[in-house]
């Protein structure tokens, strides 16, 4: 036994990466927790494995007396005590530890050491596969799918299982037992066994994937600055070169197409669309929607909208399958994409602008009757007039074109109040309309 326990420690050290101290350390807790009946009869017992020749030994604490006195239960003989420690430095009322193994604790200790052992070697293994996963999260690696739980795919890594859940799954692919693929690590947790999630949907796949197939990007020549995946279907990359000497979309599609097709065919067919990233987000959205022609992009700024004008026959393909295309590019610049056919955004605009005039000229008519000093008009007060025209709506006209929150600054104004001035407003208006 003590041979095969110095031979575990080696193996444990050199394989494992268990220190002899840790699996000692256990071994001794379990012997004294599985032994505490045994040793009922000793006080403060302790287990000590000698780590080079492997012996395993029992000591108990005993007060030490003379020798011509009676000893009780936790009491020991000086005589008796001095064979176990130095003569010279036991003296009458000191604690001795005196060895106390009992003839059949070797098979005890046998039992327990392997049980120690073998739970020692699942903790270890669990700790060694969660701390090299938890470093490879947002990266790829490779598996082979395994089995199958109702409708979760379990895919076997290097020296882990991975769990690849529904939603991680992409809606063209079949999973068979024994298919290889690349995965992407999305989390890895540790509550008793290690639980790794990988994803073949994620859009940080795709973007793995062409930093392992083109080595300008994972240079730092060529940067990815934008993705967005309808996974499966298809894919859209922004791409910008830090060197006027490289082209980014060409690097990325690689001779005849072999970078780009390897990515296509790691993912199954999913359609990959290459673009160059501009900071001018009329030249972007322009990039984004290629291969449509557009005839004319209209920017709105504040609202982050894009109003883009094709010609009829292009309207399908700029929108794409299911506004798949206008989608993703949406996605892919942060901003929100209109697409109109020219012909009838012209139709639609001129028809508007008719209206406006006929709307404009109206106005124009009432303007004069409406340009009267809000205090001339009845039923509004003179602190409320007063108030009006402190802040610019010193007429009938500029009231009416103001919002309706603005009367809730009224000091004092209530709701009451804000709908009584409302009425009288409408009210007097009417009346010059009619008039």
């Amino acid at each position: 036994m003590n041979q095969e326990l110095i031979a575990i420690f080696d193996l444990m050290e050199r394989e494992r990466g268990i220190s002899r101290d840790t699996i000692i350390g256990a071994i001794e807790s379990s012997l004294l927790s599985a032994s505490r009946k045994s040793f009922g009869t000793y006080k403060n017992p302790k287990i000590i494995i000698n780590d080079n020749t492997g012996d395993i030994q029992v000591f108990a604490e005993f007060v030490v007396i003379e020798d011509d006195e009676k000893p009780s239960q936790y009491e020991v003989k000086r005589s008796i005590a001095r064979e176990h420690h130095d003569q010279k430095k036991i003296k009458v009322g000191d604690v001795a530890l005196i060895e106390v193994t009992p003839d059949d604790f070797g098979r005890i200790a046998a039992q327990t050491a392997k049980q120690v052992i073998i739970q020692k070697i699942r903790e270890a293994e669990k700790d060694v596969i969660f701390n090299d996963y938890k470093d490879k999260v947002g990266n790829v690696v490779n598996g082979v799918i395994r089995r199958r739980e109702k409708n979760t795919v379990i895919i076997e890594l290097d020296r882990a299982e991975a769990i690849m859940p529904k939603k991680e799954q992409t809606p063209n692919e079949n999973y068979h037992i024994g298919d290889r693929m690349r995965v992407l690590v999305v989390s890895v947790t540790r509550a008793g066994i290690p639980e790794i999630i990988v994803s073949r949907t994620h859009a940080d796949l795709v973007r793995r994937l062409f930093e392992i197939e083109v080595p300008e990007i994972s240079e730092g020549t060529v940067e990815i600055k934008s993705i967005a995946r309808d996974p499966g279907f298809r894919t859209k990359i922004a791409v910008i070169s830090k060197d006027s000497k490289v082209d980014c979309v060409g690097a990325c599609v690689g001779m005849r197409g072999a970078r780009v097709k390897n990515i296509v065919r790691e993912l199954n067919g999913e359609k990959m669309d290459i673009i160059s990233y501009s900071d001018d987000i009329v030249e972007y959205g322009r990039n984004a929607l290629n291969p449509a022609k557009i005839k004319h992009i209209e920017e709105f700024e504040e609202e982050k909208k894009l109003l883009v004008l094709v010609d009829k026959s292009q309207l399908s393909l700029a929108i794409g399958k299911r506004g798949n295309n206008a989608r993703l590019t949406s996605r892919l610049l942060g901003w929100k994409i209109d697409i109109e056919s020219e012909e009838e955004y012209k139709a639609e605009h001129k028809t508007s602008q008719s209206k406006r005039k006929k709307r404009d000229k109206n106005i124009e008519g009432q303007e004069d009757l409406l340009d009267i000093p809000i205090f001339e008009v009845d039923g509004i007060n003179k602190k409320v007039a007063d108030y009006l025209a402190s802040i610019g709506y010193d007429t009938l006209r500029k009231v009416t074109s103001m919002h309706l929150d603005v009367l809730y600054t009224i000091p004092g104004a209530g709701k009451t109040t804000v709908e009584e001035i409302k009425e009288v407003i409408e009210k007097k208006v009417k009346e010059l309309q009619d008039e």
